[in-house]
């Protein structure tokens, strides 16, 4: 098994994420069978429990996990369905020892970071690696080089590779080069300190991907090399792309993939990034523009939607048209006023908790209703379309969803049968891949073009069976259902241009190369419509 682990140095956000993912997609495009690892340092076991505002988009797994929105481009750069497994935090490892240490397995040993945390570490990379029958295991460690909390993982991969063997274990260092605009030069110090740091904790990096506005200056090149200690042909720019879909472009263009497969002793065995980079210039090249507005609660952090946006990008570069995404707080519009919801050609509800920002919401789905403006909801954004139809075509003023409202006289959402005795809240709402049975002749059948599918959930209520006729009585029709029949899954209303919400959340099965049904069809629609201004 080969490993590349990527840390990053000098200040959070500058894509570790999207180097890991494209590392894999430019290794992938050659052949080479690969897998990837999230290693979030934080205490939290997994990060369902995590405020949007605190650390952006959850992402769901296929089997249920709930993790950083790293994993989301994890899979949409490499067409893989990961799990909960390929998520390790800092939570679970030390909560795996201390529950080994409480059955007497340390056989009365001074339990200590080194070796049991450590040993624990490397025990999830190797099993999680194996299990995937993968040639390459890319391993991800969140946060920067020099955090406390991250400091036994550091540790943890300084091992892995005495353990394996150097040919195996390929560390590569994201970090800063900024440019000043007082002085007019590119700023190599930041990298040095970050380099440093690694250096002290045993670790020299084998290639450093140096972010950058515009690419390295040969005397840039030169300085990084000298005083980090690393080759100026393992020293690459990591320039700011238009899209993140370009990255593996840019640095397959600079030479990673060569230099990675030579560190690594492994050949290319065919393949390129030709189709890759078709989408990409499709969707750069577009000049026919879609506008889109989001209406959420977190809209401060765009990260929070992160997977909501790529769907539509993904959409819109299948369309060949451009997707313009604008955010707007559905607090704005409790007021009544709806008019910042005029000049767009689509609506997106997405999913959410709480009571913040309900109202608005709802005055946006009765918006996109009645006046005709394509729709698409999701999970919350389901619920309250279901509350909404309640209010304003059944006549059910007071109706509510039992979350936000739980002495509703008219709960037409409400908490699922087996939610009412949980207690933990963390990993125990209705998680991961369902089966979807899509009735026959309805525009749900007309978008997946089968009558099952399988999309993953991440909710603790739902539509209220006792409301269910009055609600198809009214002209709401429920397309999909869950495989026993208890459960809707998809709503649509006829005679609307698009009108479209899931229960459960599509957007995390969307792919560059295969976009979500749902969003495709909206967006479709959504170019057709013409908006009034």
């Amino acid at each position: 098994m080969k490993y590349v682990v990527v840390t990053g140095g000098v200040i959070s956000g500058l894509g570790k994420g999207i180097a890991t993912a494209s590392l894999g997609k430019i290794l992938q495009s050659k052949g080479i069978k690969v897998t990837a690892i999230k290693i979030d340092p934080y205490l939290n076991v997994d990060a369902g429990t995590m405020n949007p505002f605190e650390h952006g988009e959850i992402f769901v797994t296929e089997d249920g996990g709930e993790i950083d929105q790293d994993m989301g481009h994890y899979e949409r750069f490499l067409n893989l369905n990961l799990t909960k497994e390929h998520n390790i935090t800092t939570g679970q490892i030390y909560k795996q020892v201390i529950e080994a240490e409480r059955r007497g397995e340390y056989l009365g040993k001074t339990v200590q970071i080194i070796p049991h945390v450590t040993d624990a570490i490397k025990e999830r990379i190797r099993r999680v690696a194996k299990q995937s029958d993968a040639e390459v295991c890319l391993v991800e460690i969140g946060g920067t080089v020099g955090d406390i909390e991250g400091m036994p993982f550091l540790e943890a991969v300084r091992q892995l590779r005495l353990e394996e063997g150097p040919n195996n274990v390929v560390f590569v260092h994201v970090t800063l080069v900024p440019s000043l605009e007082v002085v007019g030069e590119q700023k190599t110090k930041p990298t040095q300190h970050s380099v440093r740091l690694m250096m002290e904790a045993g670790i020299m990096p084998d290639l450093l991907l140096c972010r950058c506005r515009t690419p390295l200056t040969p005397e840039a090149r030169r300085k990084i090399s000298l005083f980090c200690n690393v080759p100026e042909s393992a020293v690459f720019s990591a320039v700011d792309a238009e899209t993140i879909y370009e990255v593996p472009l840019l640095l397959e263009r600079e030479g990673v993939g060569e230099r990675l497969l030579e560190r690594l002793g492994l050949r290319a065995r065919g393949g390129d990034l030709s189709e890759w980079a078709r989408l990409v210039e499709r969707a750069k090249q577009a000049k026919e523009k879609v506008r889109v507005a989001m209406v959420g609660k977190y809209v401060r952090i765009a990260d929070t939607y992160l997977s909501v946006n790529e769907a539509l990008k993904h959409a819109a570069a299948s369309l060949g048209v451009s997707v313009e995404i604008n955010w707007i707080e559905a607090e704005n519009l409790e007021t009544g006023d709806v008019s910042a919801l005029r000049g767009y050609q689509g609506i997106v509800v997405p999913g959410g908790f709480g009571a913040r920002g309900v109202e608005g919401k709802i005055r946006a789905i009765q918006f996109a209703r009645e006046c005709g403006v394509p729709f698409l909801g999701l999970c919350f954004g389901f619920q309250l379309s279901v509350v909404e139809f309640a209010r304003n075509v059944l006549g059910l003023r007071r109706a509510h969803t039992a979350e936000v409202d739980p002495e509703t006289p008219h709960p037409v959402i409400d908490l699922l049968p087996e939610q009412k005795k949980v207690k933990e809240l963390g990993g125990t709402m209705r998680l991961g891949a369902h089966e979807i049975v899509i009735a026959r002749g309805t525009k749900s059948y007309s978008i997946y073009k089968t009558t099952l599918i399988r999309e993953r959930h991440r909710h603790r209520y739902e539509v209220n069976p006792k409301y269910i006729p009055r609600l198809r009585k009214g002209g709401l029709v429920f397309s999909g259902k869950s495989r026993d029949g208890r459960r809707m899954e998809i709503l649509e209303l006829p005679g609307h241009p698009f009108f479209l919400a899931t229960q459960f959340h599509p957007e995390f099965t969307s792919r560059l190369e295969r976009p979500s049904p749902p969003f495709l069809a909206f967006l479709e629609s959504a170019r057709a419509f013409r908006a009034s201004s």
